[in-house]
């Protein structure tokens, strides 16, 4: 986009903005915000934003992650500026009940008011966004076939891993020749189905040595914990392999044979896309964005959402029928390839930048 326009990235501090500003070589503006409703907090973000857009005067404002769209999308609209963009990623109120639910309904409900275009990653969630009536239709709008920015399919190719590097994790993680490896890529929650998983993995390894569980990804035990029985059962069991959050997920993702990603609630889950592509068949819950990716018994398995049961028989069907899992991997890059590459979302996010002017 900076080839075509002057972009200010805006996120609360850390490495990750410095990466950002480096890597793509744009300016940054720090403004500090929580993930949690944190009224005070929040009211500084948005008088802070607004001051900002007045000062720069945008000609877009969009905003990704619920808190940087709600306060984002308040102070655009209160400093004037004409397009105001919003992408949902997923809508972790989903899974609130009672006074919480109505609280984050009442703000997503804002938040969209406060917008000119949502931009749901995913036709399901779109479906959801109307079911819920957040808002009109007119303001919806998929970016081609879904995901937020689509997935760089030279980087995630499994020919990239050295069988030397292989070799070595292998080694590293006692994993033989002869395992059946599972991995779980993403945050360490109960959101993304990681109680049913483990318990689910637990229960099967008990029955072969050869099974082996890799959980990829940091803790988030101040948001939404694991049960403590889950992290006992991590902790315990030694065919449970967690290694914690990886920079390169590829080495890991090569020296594995499913990806299981049981999760409650998605946008467009860039695992399932980054895992696709590296030709790893995908065990995923029946939710939006993991059922637009996976074609039941094609290039994955469906399963029903927070079923520990449906876990384990599809971990078991992947483990008897070695030719249909690699049936589905042989299917699993080549869809991603065609419908998911980087440049096709960024040339129909920029056709819609262009159409703005």
């Amino acid at each position: 986009m900076n080839q075509h326009y002057k972009v200010i990235g805006i996120s609360s501090s850390g490495k990750e903005l410095e990466e950002v500003k480096n890597d793509e070589g744009i300016e940054t503006y720090i403004v500090e915000m929580t993930r949690s409703i944190t009224l005070i907090k929040d009211l500084k973000a948005a008088y802070k934003l607004y001051k900002f857009f007045k000062k720069e005067k945008p000609f877009i404002v969009h905003t990704h992650t619920p808190k940087a769209g709600t306060v984002g999308m308040l102070a655009a609209k209160l400093a004037g500026v004409p397009h105001r963009l919003h992408t949902i990623a997923g809508l972790p109120l989903l899974e609130a009940r009672g006074a919480k639910r109505k609280l984050l309904d009442t703000v997503e409900t804002f938040t969209y008011a406060c917008a000119t275009q949502i931009l749901p990653n995913s036709y399901g969630l779109e479906s959801i966004i109307l079911q819920n009536k957040y808002t009109n239709p007119s303001k919806l709008k998929v970016i081609g076939k879904g995901s937020s920015n689509g997935i760089d399919v030279a980087h995630y190719d499994s020919k990239l891993v050295s069988e030397q590097t292989k070799t070595d994790l292998k080694k590293e993680l006692h994993i033989s020749d002869t395992d059946v490896v599972f991995i779980f890529i993403g945050r360490m929650v109960k959101d993304k189905g990681l109680n049913e998983l483990v318990s689910a993995f637990d229960k099967l390894s008990k029955s072969n040595k050869n099974y082996k569980l890799i959980l990829v990804g940091p803790h988030e035990n101040h948001l939404d914990p694991l049960l403590p029985e889950t992290e006992k059962l991590i902790e315990h069991n030694k065919q449970i392999l967690a290694v914690g959050m990886q920079k390169d997920i590829r080495p890991y993702v090569a020296i594995s044979h499913v990806l299981t990603f049981p999760s409650y609630r998605e946008g467009f889950p860039n695992v399932v896309l980054q895992a696709s592509c590296m030709n790893l068949p995908c065990i995923v819950s029946d939710i939006n964005g993991c059922n637009e990716i996976i074609e039941h018994n094609v290039n994955g398995l469906i399963i029903p959402v927070k079923s520990e049961t449906a876990i384990q028989d599809a971990m078991q069907f992947m483990i008897d029928n070695p030719d249909k899992r690699t049936e589905m991997a042989n299917q699993s890059r080549v869809r991603i390839v065609e419908r998911y590459q980087q440049e096709y979302i960024w040339n129909k996010l920029l056709k819609l930048y262009k159409s703005l002017e």
